[in-house]
This record gives structure tokens, sequence and C-alpha cells, in this order.
């Protein structure tokens, strides 16, 4: 999987391109996730727009880091999330623990 970054109006934005699974998926995320707010960013927008396929290890990893974006006094909302990983967020009961958005522009503008 790639992550490509971006930033836009003070919101980092992590473009997912592959599958987000066990062993190079929720790596790539946790490593681009955890260096981008070592350098101080504090609001991220996961975009899941070209995720192919997400497995339990990639869901675990999208908590892992709602989980240390809280404790950095950070926030991270998802954007574009298929049907699929909806119904995977239902099943796990972790459809409210995430804001989600359908729109770009509407979810970075929810930072503010």
């Amino acid at each position: 999987m790639n992550v490509d970054t971006r930033n836009v109006h003070g919101v980092t934005i992590l473009d997912l391109v592959g599958k987000l699974t066990i062993g190079v998926g929720d790596v790539a995320l946790r490593e681009t996730f955890v260096g981008r707010l070592e350098l101080g960013n504090r609001k991220f927008l996961v975009n899941l727009d070209k995720v192919k396929t997400i497995d339990s290890s990639g869901l675990g990893e999208l908590i892992r880091c709602r989980a240390t974006a809280a404790s950095h006094d950070a926030e991270i909302k998802l954007l574009n999330v298929n049907l699929k990983a909806r119904k995977l967020l239902t099943m796990a009961s972790l459809v409210g623990v995430f804001e989600m958005f359908d729109d770009e522009k509407m979810a970075v503008a929810s930072f503010d």
C-alpha cells in the first residue's frame, strides 16, 4: 500500500492506495501517521477512496491511530469510506467512533 500525503488548509490528508491489510498496509499507515504527528500535524483526514481491501488489522490500525491522535491532542477523521469498510466498522460497533465524510471540502471544513 502507498500513503500519499498532502496538506489542505492545515489538514493533513493521507491518501491510502491499495490494501489496508496486515503486514504492509497497516505498517505504512502507522509509519506515515506517526511521522506526521511527530512533525506537529494535529488535523488528519484518512482518505480511503482507493483502498481496495481492508481487514481486521487495517481496522485495528485505524483505531490505534485514533487513540494515538487523542493522546496527542490531535483529530483524525475518515473520508470516502466504501460500503465494505462501513459494514466492517458497523460489525465492530465502531461507526460512531470516527467522523466520516463523503466530500473532501466538507471534511476539511469540519476541523474549524
